[in-house]
């Protein structure tokens, strides 16, 4: 056995000292066609915006969950221009949930901030939900926008706290503007007409302390909490499942106790599988770069959707062509 010298770093000390908050994005990007075809742009806009409005020291982790090449490039520059903290790089798909696991523990901060990669951020978008995690007791997750679909389970503890802290008043009002509940019907290819029709009579739990308002509710594409908090919601077993239901996190969080809350204010949305034009015009506006070509045209009916049964015969074939480009079993 031969050794030539000593490792220079033996007896040396670096300064490096990570941000309180870490923000994780779970990136997912296999191909660039059908359904994936502006995927790569709403990656880029999510991360571009991230940083650009954080106004607030923090980490950036990202767990590429077996993106293709031109994807992997892009984040691997990041990572060597010092954009990206820390790049964590799976060969394979191994599901959102595995991906949370390995991404949360290896956040070094103490708060996790995560979102998945197609959302936009808008200015100062990290402090407001710092602020609700520091000011109301027994938080859990907090999100940078109200959605109310996200008020309909895992409310238990929110039902609990607010019975039993007499420093939080409770009220029921239409706090969220229909607006931003369209925009995440559009984004989530919901109808979005049904969907206000149908949470028409919603009111929104509002809790306050003192001069602190936050909503009760919090959404599964963006939110923040404490890093044991996140990982002690999560299962302890590995999924077999590519697709974890993140109602379990709810769950999980509200069995514990812990609340789930949101911004009164829109700190964030999300964006789909194709940026809208209204939301290039925005980004555009912040200074943020927008390839314009790629913008989601308006939506129009095609003439086979217009055939009586159709639907269901188009989306059996997509989805069966989906799965065999993304190697998911067919059975």
């Amino acid at each position: 056995m031969t050794r030539l010298g000593s490792n220079p770093a033996r007896g040396k000390s670096s300064s490096y000292q990570p941000a309180r908050v870490t923000a994780v994005v779970l990136s997912y990007v296999p191909h660039l066609d059908g359904y994936f075809s502006q995927r790569f742009d709403v990656l880029r806009l999510t991360i571009s915006s991230l940083l650009h409005h954080a106004e607030t020291p923090l980490d950036l982790l990202v767990f590429d969950n077996g993106s293709c090449d031109p994807v992997k490039a892009y984040l691997q520059e990041l990572n060597r221009t010092g954009a990206i903290q820390y790049l964590l790089q799976s060969k394979e798909n191994i599901g959102n949930v595995g991906a949370l696991k390995i991404a949360f523990q290896s956040a070094p901060g103490e708060v996790i901030a995560y979102c998945d990669d197609d959302v936009y951020f808008y200015p100062n978008w990290l402090k407001p939900q710092l602020e609700i995690l520091k000011r109301f007791p027994r938080v859990g997750l907090v999100s940078g926008v109200p959605v109310r679909d996200a008020a309909r389970h895992a409310v238990q503890a929110l039902k609990d706290v607010a019975s039993e802290q007499e420093e939080i008043h409770v009220n029921y009002e239409r706090a969220i503007p229909d607006v931003w509940e369209r925009d995440w019907a559009i984004s989530t290819g919901r109808d979005a007409d049904k969907h206000l029709m149908a949470t028409r009579e919603h009111q929104d739990m509002v809790l306050e302390i003192g001069e602190h308002r936050a909503i009760g509710a919090a959404n599964h594409f963006q939110f923040l909490g404490y890093k044991n908090v996140l990982l002690d919601a999560l299962p302890s077993e590995w999924p077999g499942k590519l697709m974890w239901d993140m109602v379990q996190l709810d769950e999980a969080i509200d069995s514990n106790g812990l609340l789930r809350l949101s911004t009164t204010g829109r700190f964030c949305q999300h964006i789909g599988n194709a940026i809208s034009a209204d939301l290039t015009e925005e980004a555009r506006a912040a200074g943020l770069s927008v390839d314009v070509a790629h913008a989601l045209p308006k939506r129009r009916r095609h003439w086979l959707q217009k055939i009586p049964g159709s639907g269901r015969i188009i989306r059996w074939i997509y989805d069966r062509l989906f799965r065999i480009l993304n190697d998911i079993d067919l059975g």
